[in-house]
C-alpha cells in the first residue's frame, strides 16, 4: 500500500480525476441545451433527458470506484499511528465515493425536481449523504496534519473546511424557494465551490508528491 500511495503515477491519476470532476461538466454543458452550470447541479448532466447522460454517469461510476480505492489506501497507510482518524477518513471519502459517485451514476436524478422516481430518490439520498460526509474530509486531514506537525497543510485544511462549510450551506439554501431571487439561487456554483474546497487536501497531496 505504501508504494502505491507514494507513486507519482497514482497521484497523476488522482489529480487528473479531481480536475476532471470540474472540467468534464464544463465540456458536457456545451452539448446540453438549456443547461445552466450556475443554477443547475452537476448531477443534472446525468438525468434521463440529458444528451450526455451516458458519458457523465459513466464518469460518476469511475469517480466512485477510484475514490473508494483511494479511501482504502489512505486507511491502510494511517491506521497504524492514527486508528480513529483513519476510520473517520475512510468513512468520509468512502461514503462520498459510493453515495455521490457509484450509486449516483447508476441511479440518475431527474432534471425536473417536481418529478420524483425511485431512482431519483435513491440518487438524492445517497448524494446528500456522500456530500455531507466529504464535507468533513478537510477537517479530518487538518487534524491529522497538526498531529504530524505539518502546520502549513493543517492550516490549509482548516481554511478549506471553513470555506467548504460556507459554500455547502449556500448550496443547501439555494434549493429553497424563498432564496430564488437572491445570489443563493446559483445552486450549481455553490455546489462546485463547496466540492472544490473539499478536494483541496487531495490536490495538495497530489501536487506535493508530483513536485517532490
Amino acid at each position: 500500500m505504501e508504494h502505491i500511495i507514494t507513486s507519482k503515477f497514482f497521484h497523476s491519476i488522482l489529480l487528473f480525476t479531481v480536475i476532471g470532476e470540474f472540467f468534464l461538466p464544463w465540456i458536457l454543458r456545451r452539448y446540453y441545451d438549456g443547461y445552466d452550470s450556475k443554477t443547475m447541479v452537476m448531477s443534472a448532466l446525468g438525468s434521463l433527458h440529458s444528451p450526455v447522460r451516458v458519458i457523465y454517469n459513466t464518469w460518476l461510476i469511475w469517480l466512485g470506484c477510484f475514490l473508494a480505492f483511494v479511501a482504502i489506501l489512505y486507511f491502510f497507510t494511517t491506521r497504524k499511528n492514527f486508528p480513529v482518524l483513519s476510520v473517520l477518513l475512510l468513512i468520509s471519502m468512502g461514503a462520498f465515493a459510493v453515495g455521490a459517485g457509484l450509486i449516483s451514476g447508476i441511479f440518475p436524478v431527474n432534471e425536473n425536481k417536481g418529478i420524483v422516481t425511485v431512482a431519483s430518490e435513491i440518487h438524492g439520498i445517497s448524494a446528500a449523504i456522500g456530500f455531507t460526509a466529504l464535507l468533513f474530509f478537510p477537517l479530518l486531514n487538518g487534524i491529522l496534519a497538526f498531529k504530524q506537525d505539518n502546520i502549513i497543510f493543517g492550516i490549509l485544511c482548516a481554511i478549506s473546511f471553513i470555506l467548504a462549510l460556507i459554500f455547502f450551506i449556500c448550496f443547501i439554501m439555494g434549493d429553497k424557494e424563498q432564496f430564488q431571487n437572491t445570489i443563493l439561487k446559483y445552486e450549481g456554483l455553490w455546489e462546485r465551490l463547496a466540492l472544490l474546497c473539499m478536494y483541496i487536501p487531495l490536490v495538495y497531496k497530489a501536487v506535493h508528491n508530483l513536485l517532490s
